[in-house]
């Protein structure tokens, strides 16, 4: 758990403990508001906090970050992944969650065991500690940023699927540095099909066995039960057949996040989005400033021969973005040129900069053992644990508060009016779609004329983008009724139409959850007049 050093006993960790989530949420929503990216100001605010005098020295165990922390971000950040964009850039990301992954772990090594005092054995762990990039502090980042679809799909889907290979290379490198056995490649192969392998299935299994449940219940509060506990649910369910536990997280995640729609009621999916909106809020507050206030306190643990950390942690930091760099121009340009579109900067040096290190890494450094085979300390494991907390550190402060820029002045941003015209276009496609089932029902007797006329000018309106409504008359209470019955068979046809816009490419999915959204508040807002 996340423990005070400075005496004070229980009351004083729990004390701490609010005061860091309080902190966290004033942080993160100043963050919001002069539009800094949240990851960044948080570490900052950490660090700071735990360079003023006398404040307690934290420690954080690995179960808080593995076990309570990780599964419901790394899930929030699955179920944004659009899965028709994930299938058009599967080949690039393989490539990037294996071969980078592989690459980046091996020059980190090289380089710690020339320039640090690490073994090459610790400089391994380092190394595959590292290896991959962290979809809490990608997705986080990322979220206010204004990429193309393809583009943000392929450095979330890159940071969700490169732990695998990560989890593998280090539980490898732990063997080797804990000097508890050989190491056989074939051995560590079979062992990375097994954990993606197991994680794969059964996180299919979790999500197949929650969509059942979901569709068999219209119950608000067990639905937000359902949900909260799906991440741990396939987290703890791998882990303890020894498969991979974030892999299981990714794929519950991506399966059931596009297909969330069709589970659940619009009142529940608002309620659903407003809990799981602040879980992530808090968890990602709160994890972010932990890794600044942690850090004095790993430094503390060095010894004198380890006094030159913060330039071993700055070459470090280089080496994984000018590996990076190294890996992503040629494979940019072969994709770029398959696709018929004439190689550019602008696509790799982004994916580069977004590459940033986060919650992940530091999970896996915490988890390293304090004592080896033999029982004696695994000395340099605090400097291990310290140039992995610096990296994070230099990676979310100096990647985060310069990728906006970066994607500025690349161009490949997405224009503001880029998506409004998207969206405008998709909301008149939404209203004639609601004005042609109109006219198919308007000669019912069934249907009052003045509900219909109702109906139709507000559909109009909103073809026009017109702001005024019409007034609203003083209705009988048979016709709201059937009012509120039209309405609601109005908009299950215009979610219809929202989704075909999808499928035949004429939106994105940011434009198509925005509009569902819409129509869900809608839907939301009819009952709550009865």
């Amino acid at each position: 758990m996340v423990r005070v050093d400075s005496g004070g006993g229980g009351m004083r960790s729990v004390g701490t403990v609010l005061f860091l989530v309080v902190l966290a949420t004033v942080v993160a929503t100043g963050a919001r508001r002069w539009r800094i990216p949240a990851p960044s100001l948080l570490v900052v605010a950490g660090l700071v906090v735990a360079l003023i005098p006398g404040t307690p020295e934290i420690r954080v165990s690995p179960e808080v970050i593995g076990l309570i922390v990780l599964p419901p971000l790394l899930y929030a950040s699955a179920e944004e992944l659009s899965w028709r964009e994930l299938r058009l850039v599967w080949k690039p990301v393989s490539v990037l969650a294996v071969g980078l992954v592989l690459a980046s772990a091996a020059a980190v090594g090289l380089v710690a065991s020339l320039l640090t005092p690490l073994t090459w054995q610790m400089a391994l762990v380092l190394g595959a500690v590292l290896a991959s990039t962290d979809p809490v502090a990608v997705t986080a980042l990322g979220r206010r940023l204004a990429l193309p679809p393809r583009v943000q799909v392929l450095v979330q889907a890159e940071s969700l699927f490169n732990d695998a290979t990560s989890l593998v290379l280090f539980r490898v490198a732990i063997v080797v540095a804990a000097a508890s056995g050989g190491v056989s490649w074939q051995a560590a192969g079979t062992e990375f099909a097994l954990l993606a392998g197991g994680g794969i299935l059964i996180g299919g299994a979790v999500a197949g066995v929650v969509a059942l449940m979901r569709r068999r219940t219209e119950d608000p509060v067990l639905e937000t039960v359902i949900a909260l506990v799906t991440p741990y649910a396939a987290y703890v369910l791998a882990e303890a057949v020894h498969a991979s536990g974030v892999t299981s997280v990714v794929v519950a995640g991506v399966v059931l996040g596009g297909r969330a729609d069709r589970f659940t009621n619009a009142r529940i999916r608002i309620q659903l989005h407003a809990v799981n909106g602040t879980v992530v809020f808090l968890l990602e507050s709160v994890v972010f400033s932990l890794i600044g206030l942690t850090l004095p306190g790993q430094v503390a643990a060095l010894t004198a021969d380890d006094g030159l950390w913060p330039l071993y942690a700055l070459a470090v930091a280089a080496t994984l973005i000018t590996v990076r760099l190294l890996w992503v121009l040629p494979l940019s340009a072969v994709v770029q040129r398959n696709a018929g579109v004439r190689p550019s900067w602008r696509v790799p040096a982004v994916l580069t900069w977004a590459g940033t290190r986060g919650v992940v890494p530091l999970a896996a450094a915490l988890s390293i053992p304090v004592a080896e085979g033999d029982g004696s300390l695994l000395g340099q494991r605090p400097l291990v644990l310290v140039l992995t907390t610096s990296v994070v550190v230099v990676t979310l402060v100096a990647q985060g508060f310069t990728l906006a820029d970066v994607v500025r002045r690349s161009g490949i941003a997405l224009e503001q009016d880029h998506t409004e015209r998207e969206e405008a276009s998709a909301r008149c496609a939404l209203a004639a779609a609601g004005i042609r089932r109109l006219g198919e029902v308007s000669d019912l007797e069934a249907v009052p004329d003045v509900v219909a006329d109702r109906l139709r000018r507000s559909l109009q309106a909103r073809l026009e983008h017109a702001r005024d409504r019409p007034e609203e008359a003083d209705l009988a209470e048979s016709a709201d009724q059937v009012y509120r019955l039209l309405r609601r068979d109005l908009i299950r046809v215009e979610a219809v139409e929202l989704q075909r816009l999808y499928d035949e490419h004429h939106i994105s999915d940011t434009t198509r959850r925005r509009l569902q959204r819409s129509l869900d508040l809608e839907e939301a807002r009819l009952d709550l007049a009865r």
